[in-house]
């Protein structure tokens, strides 16, 4: 009794990151308008298409304090996507199926931007800034190459909702950008090379990515350094950052000596492979959500937690199924001879020549094993109850969390001073977050293991927003997002190496 009362309410909590909408400015009595209408706001929409939702998320920087907020967010199923019209061309499917065209895509993205936007009382020409397209659906596509075509949908639909293009790509000098953005602007004194919250992609010998939702892991890192910022983290390099959605992505970046001439770090590690597609596979097995396109957020939401007393006792059978999901789940160093590894196309063998290590997740191989998976789901419901199936799930993530970490600690990529980060559903809802702290405090990876780890809401969304900042060198030296973790800001050294 006494030990259950002390982790209650003493035990350290993680730091789960949900920044709130801009504040509001009084104008007098009963008068009271958002914060970013009258304030120095650099306004940037994130649109992303992934295996289970296609969002649109509108968040506002701050130009005085660098801190971002979330003004709008709208989020559909992405199995509701129009089916294909004769005459237009499949080229993709979701990972449970839902079949894909370049038009279909283009309609869904723009139909989301535009309601995003008028939800927000917003108007595309006056009011934003910037917007950033991303994909996490790549099961179906043959290679990494593929996912341009994707992202050339996207950008149609954002074309279609009246977006120009020159708010898609970044601006040839500070001449071009806003007139109220440019006091917050350093594009006179540096020049955007693709480096992302301080850290350069990896590219293999051949120019070709690795990995198939590289860019989704790019927006992901970047996303949760920015959330990093509501917290007392310093969440900055070397780090590990993991996005836990329908599927596994992520980076591993490198610590930097203050003596480096090269002011970034780089990407040593990524990760690939199934994430949220396993909880799925578990609920699709309890006849409560469709059996081919539904997903665990139908039954739990994102928020479950389970009470305590409705698992009294019952531990040892928690354990035990967790265990038997885990028998059927790959987490490892992807072979270099793999093309696939969690439906995710990969080069394996590229990344092995450029150093850069692939971590993946899997069930079985290529998710051969996720029918297994529903059967012990279909078990687990019809002999107890949702309570403990939401606890079987809760745990089976938090190890799958714990088994990246093992793995990019035995390739040497975890330093004393290293951060971990986590974002997507699979990692951030219920009480996986608490159940990965534990894991964390176990390994004795860090001294203070709070002080280490975060949990950020929406890191793709924060990632555009980070992103979107980058190609406008809107730095913010005080408040700086690269650099090393206990370093100053980078901005200097990136000037001198301009010069």
């Amino acid at each position: 009794m006494c030990a259950r009362f002390f982790d209650r309410f003493f035990k350290p909590r993680p730091y789960i990151v949900e920044s709130p909408p801009p504040p509001s400015i009084s104008h007098g009595p009963g008068t009271y308008m958002p914060e970013f209408k009258v304030k120095p706001y650099f306004l940037v929409a994130s649109v992303e298409m992934g295996n289970t939702t296609t969002k649109c998320i509108l968040t506002g920087v701050n130009l005085e304090t660098g801190m971002s907020y979330v003004i709008n967010k709208t989020v559909k199923m992405s199995r509701d996507v129009r089916k294909p019209k004769p005459g237009e061309t499949v080229f993709g499917e979701t990972l449970d199926g839902t079949r894909l065209t370049r038009e279909s895509v283009t309609d869904l993205v723009r139909d989301t931007l535009i309601q995003c936007l008028q939800e927000a009382h917003l108007e595309v020409e006056k009011d934003l800034d910037f917007v950033v397209r991303s994909t996490g659906v790549v099961a179906a596509m043959d290679s990494p190459d593929q996912v341009g075509d994707f992202v050339l949908a996207l950008a149609s639909g954002c074309l279609n909702a009246g977006v120009p293009p020159r708010r898609m790509t970044p601006p040839m000098s500070k001449a071009n950008q806003p007139q109220r953005v440019q006091p917050f602007s350093y594009a006179d004194k540096v020049v955007f090379i693709g480096a992302v919250a301080g850290v350069i992609p990896p590219v293999g010998s051949t120019g070709v990515e690795m990995v198939a939702n590289e860019m989704e892991g790019e927006l992901a890192m970047a996303g949760i350094k920015e959330g990093a910022k509501w917290t007392p983290v310093d969440f900055r390099n070397p780090c590990v950052s993991i996005d836990f959605g329908t599927t596994l992505d992520g980076r591993i970046t490198s610590d930097v000596t203050p003596d480096d001439p090269n002011p970034f770090a780089k990407t040593i590690g990524n990760f690939c492979g199934l994430a949220g597609a396993i909880p799925d596979a578990i609920v699709k097995g309890t006849g409560l959500v469709d059996s081919q396109r539904g997903t665990a957020l139908d039954v739990f939401g994102d928020r479950s937690v389970v009470a305590e007393f409705a698992l009294k006792g019952q531990s040892n059978v928690v354990k035990e199924y967790v265990d038997r999901c885990h028998e059927l789940i790959d987490i490892r160093v992807v072979p270099p001879e793999r093309k696939r590894f969690g439906r995710v196309p990969v080069y394996a063998a590229v990344a092995k020549e450029s150093g850069v290590a692939l971590i993946g997740c899997d069930a079985g191989e290529d998710g051969s094993n996720l029918e297994k998976l529903k059967e012990i789901g279909h078990e687990v419901y019809q002999n107890h109850n949702l309570s403990l199936l939401n606890e079987v799930i809760d745990r089976v993530c938090a190890r799958m969390a714990l088994r990246l970490v093992d793995v990019t600690r035995e390739e040497g990529m975890v330093y004393r001073n290293s951060s971990i980060g986590f974002t997507g559903r699979a990692a951030i809802s219920g009480r996986k977050p608490e159940y990965i702290l534990d894991g964390i405090t176990e390994r004795k990876l860090f001294d203070n293991p709070v002080d280490h780890l975060v949990f950020v809401d929406d890191g793709l969304a924060r990632g555009a927003a980070l992103m979107a900042r980058c190609m406008n060198s809107l730095g913010k030296p005080k408040n700086p997002i690269g650099g090393v973790r206990g370093g100053p800001c980078i901005m200097p050294r990136r000037i001198k190496a301009g010069k």
